[in-house]
């Protein structure tokens, strides 16, 4: 596995402020990327899912639609200790599995921060699986009409209709211009709140696009004529979501019109959102749906005229999504299988993470140190082993500031890095409140040991104290990883 990046990877080597250090002369630059970067699209395998859902268990369906291609959501867990949604059809919704994988590869090149972007597909015998990003905050549906706490209150409501706006732009400018059955369950909200378009909705079904699963009060004018989606035919289903915003009902788009054309917008209007917004904006938003639910298809708008709409009409845009809804941002979840050091890590407790260090030495830098002993009859190689020797006795007295210098030292006098010298200085760094430093120090001994677990839950102990705790997360995760690699290497 090559390096990993991290908001800090700019930061100077301590031992050398121009670059970070390398391994034997090979070069592994760690370069700063966008964090939470979307993975790229891939093929996965049957197996691999299964297991995910834990042999596609009732007790991980997120989900169940559609009578004419029938289809179950997923939650499922990958061996990375990540969470994805899984959608599994039946063959029968797509016959050719290379058309399947062909169209999934397809939408899986899209990449927006609106869209619920897809990562992977599998078609192995009857089973067609696509595989998303997971979304832990449930649907517009469930925020609309069947919520619990709070209804969505109206600068919510507003946010939603220009995130799908954009999403639906992004799609048109990637020549992605058919949306399949756009309605509220289509919309889901991230870990932040954030509401996005999920990306199921651009894959063609086993009918090439004709169905519409949707009840025929919702469906467009066109559809119900010709049984086509056209582009213009997602713009008529944004109307109706604008519908579902306003009233917190399902309430069929003529009853709607009908209700506009005689002027009785309070109606439409959700009475839980009384005082929340005022009346111009009300009706802009109103007059909006009016002109997508236009029976003519050329006679509604674009994407681009939404935005324009939509944008004016917010009025909060500096609040955060998940306070704006009420929602409480949980502590992200830790893996179920950690070792020792990845609990302790996990706790901050900078004690037992010295004490494992302590016991764990050097064994996993697999006969280093009889290395060294075969060239002491060298002044430098002795002078070298005595400055090692000094820092580990320093360590393990707790001694952190000497440890730090010791080491400090005997990273320039060593011909390569040592993992572990890294690992306790990253630890003697972080004794001493100096958290970006540690975090260098980890990633370094990543680097001499690219797939060793301590180096990342050292890595997501030092961005946990930095603050950065998605970033600690993924470590984590990583870790956790590794570890379970290494437990089954060794059952083999």
């Amino acid at each position: 596995m090559g390096c990993f990046s991290s908001k800090t990877a700019h930061l100077p080597s301590p031992d050398n402020p121009s670059k970070p250090e390398s391994v034997n002369g090979d070069e592994c630059v760690i370069e700063e990327v966008e964090v939470n970067q979307v993975q790229v699209f891939k093929e996965y395998e049957l197996n691999e899912l299964r297991k995910a859902t834990n042999g596609f268990s009732s007790e991980c369906i997120v989900s169940e639609s559609g009578e004419r291609a029938p289809n179950v959501v997923y939650r499922a867990k990958l061996e990375n200790n990540h969470f994805v949604a899984v959608k599994r059809f039946s063959r029968q919704s797509w016959p050719d599995p290379q058309q399947f994988l062909a169209e999934a590869a397809g939408v899986g090149k899209l990449r927006h921060k609106r869209l619920v972007n897809l990562i992977g597909a599998c078609a192995e015998g009857d089973e067609r699986l696509l595989v998303a990003e997971y979304m832990p905050n449930d649907t517009l549906s469930k925020h609309l009409f069947h919520w619990d706490k709070q209804p969505l209150p109206w600068e919510m409501r507003v946010r939603v209709a220009y995130h799908i706006a954009q999403a639906l732009d992004h799609c048109n400018m990637e020549d992605r211009k058919i949306y399949h059955d756009l309605n509220a369950y289509r919309v889901l909200f991230d870990e932040d709140g954030e509401p996005c378009l999920s990306s199921f909705g651009l894959m063609k079904n086993s009918r090439d696009g004709k169905s519409y699963s949707t009840n025929l009060a919702y469906t467009p004018p066109e559809f119900l004529r010709t049984g086509r989606v056209i582009p213009e035919s997602v713009i008529y289903s944004y109307g109706t979501v604008l519908l579902d915003l306003l009233s917190g009902k399902h309430i069929p788009p003529s009853h709607a019109l009908d209700l506009i054309r005689g002027k009785n917008v309070l109606l439409l209007m959700d009475s839980s959102m009384e005082g929340q917004y005022a009346n111009d904006d009300a009706t802009k938003f109103v007059e909006l749906a009016s002109k997508c639910l236009q029976a003519e298809a050329r006679d509604r708008p674009d994407s681009k005229f939404l935005l324009t709409a939509v944008s004016p009409l917010q009025k909060q845009k500096e609040v955060a999504s998940h306070v704006l809804m009420g929602l409480t941002k949980t502590a992200p979840v830790v893996p179920t299988i950690l070792s020792p050091l990845g609990k302790a890590c996990v706790r901050m407790d900078l004690t037992a993470v010295h004490d494992i260090l302590l016991k764990t030495g050097y064994k996993d830098e697999e006969g280093a140190e009889n290395e060294l002993s075969f060239q002491e009859w060298t002044q430098q190689v002795q002078d070298m082993l005595n400055t090692k020797k000094f820092g580990d006795i320093a360590f393990r007295d707790k001694d952190f500031k000497s440890a730090i210098d010791y080491y400090s030292k005997l990273v320039v006098m060593m011909p390569a890095p040592s993992a572990t010298v890294f690992a306790r200085r990253a630890l003697s760094y972080l004794m001493n409140d100096q958290a970006e430093l540690a975090l260098r120090d980890a990633m370094q001994a990543q680097v001499c040991i690219q797939e060793w677990p301590t180096a990342f839950y050292l890595q997501a102990l030092a961005l946990s104290k930095l603050g950065m705790e998605t970033d600690a997360q993924d470590m984590l995760n990583d870790g956790a990883a590794f570890d379970s690699k290494k437990q089954n290497s060794w059952r083999n």
